[in-house]
């Protein structure tokens, strides 16, 4: 089986990092990959370091013509029987399979993308059952639409010393991670921090609303007690020295953060976004507020005590192994693809 993956993505992201995990995964089976990414020195080291052959291209806007003409020649050149899309930019750009280089276009989908971006493709992977919803009540045929779900690393480690990123020793420790958008809602944890008095925040991720949270962390009077720490691509070390995990969304289909929590035994408490209301199992293995409400998220994180955060994190990491563990999701993926070819 050849599989050519493709991913025109941002420098940092969930989606951007499933597909390297993914892909590192794929290199442990009996599957022929190659994959074409942006030039992104980080994420391409890291797949040719682990063996992937990689291709960059400039995945410019809609209308980028070199790079639809070099992937059309990538995939003359290969020959895949599947080629892989991830999110929209790498989907649109795809060249139509013809007789002379027959391939199925599938499209991987982790939000709630428009349909017009993906009507090349014969079959949909979507990650969460919410998703699979959303596109067939769009219109897209549900036998072409399919539920797999996503693996996180579960690399252990050991905690930070907290006074490396100027933490007292001791302290409660929010650990808010991912991109700094408007759709994270982390202007919400800001203002919940401001009725957490005991607790400390460390906000792991960069985007275009890191200037407007700086400053709003000042007008509350809480940056003594927040700190920015920018993009870690390795958080074993942050889910390690955390007391818990906040995911504060308005708009979130799944939340690679909450599979983390789960791998790494951290309790979570999320705003009660679609996608996390459809994950999560309130008071079981997390805990939900509802979005946009600053005083309900701080009283949810006042309630982790000792005895509560020990059972949410045992419940989330037996759901971790139950479904979301890379061996379970990896085996699915594989007999997709086998399916889909035979």
């Amino acid at each position: 089986m050849k599989l050519l993956q493709t991913m025109g993505g941002a420098g940092n992201g969930g989606a951007e990092e499933f597909f390297v995990r993914l892909a590192l995964a794929f290199e442990k089976c009996d599957l022929n990959q190659r994959v074409v990414i942006r030039d992104h020195p980080f994420r391409k080291r890291r797949l040719e370091d682990a063996g992937v052959p990689t291709d960059t291209l400039r995945f410019g806007r809609w209308f980028d013509a070199n790079t639809m003409l070099r992937l059309k020649r990538i995939i003359r050149d290969y020959e895949p029987d599947i080629v892989l899309t991830w999110m929209s930019r790498a989907s649109h750009i795809c060249p139509r399979a013809t007789t002379k280089t027959p391939f199925v276009h599938v499209a991987r989908i982790g939000g709630y993308y428009k349909l017009k971006y993906f009507r090349s493709c014969k079959h949909l992977i979507l990650n969460t059952p919410g998703l699979v919803k959303y596109v067939c009540d769009l219109g897209w045929p549900k036998e072409r639409a399919h539920y797999l779900p996503n693996f996180v690393s579960e690399r252990r480690t050991d905690a930070l010393d907290p006074r490396t990123l100027n933490t007292p020793v001791d302290v409660p420790i929010i650990l808010g991670l991912g991109r700094l958008h408007s759709n994270k809602g982390f202007d919400v944890l800001l203002e919940s921090m401001a009725l957490l008095p005991n607790h400390w925040l460390w906000l792991a991720g960069d985007g275009p609303q890191r200037e407007s949270l700086l400053a709003q962390a000042v007008r509350l009077g809480i940056q003594d007690r927040v700190r920015f720490i920018g993009w870690h691509n390795d958080v074993a070390p942050l889910f390690a020295s955390a007391t818990v995990l906040v995911c504060p969304s308005r708009s979130e289909p799944l939340g690679n953060v909450i599979l983390e929590a789960w791998a790494q035994s951290v309790p979570v408490v999320a705003a009660a976004a679609q996608g996390l209301q459809q994950l999560i199992v309130d008071g079981v293995d997390g805990l939900l507020a509802p979005v946009e409400d600053a005083p309900a998220l701080a009283r949810a994180i006042s309630e982790i005590d000792d005895e509560r955060a020990k059972s949410l994190a045992e419940a989330g990491l037996r759901r971790y192994k139950e479904s979301y563990n890379e061996a379970t999701v990896v085996s699915q993926y594989v007999n997709f693809f086998t399916k889909l070819i035979h």
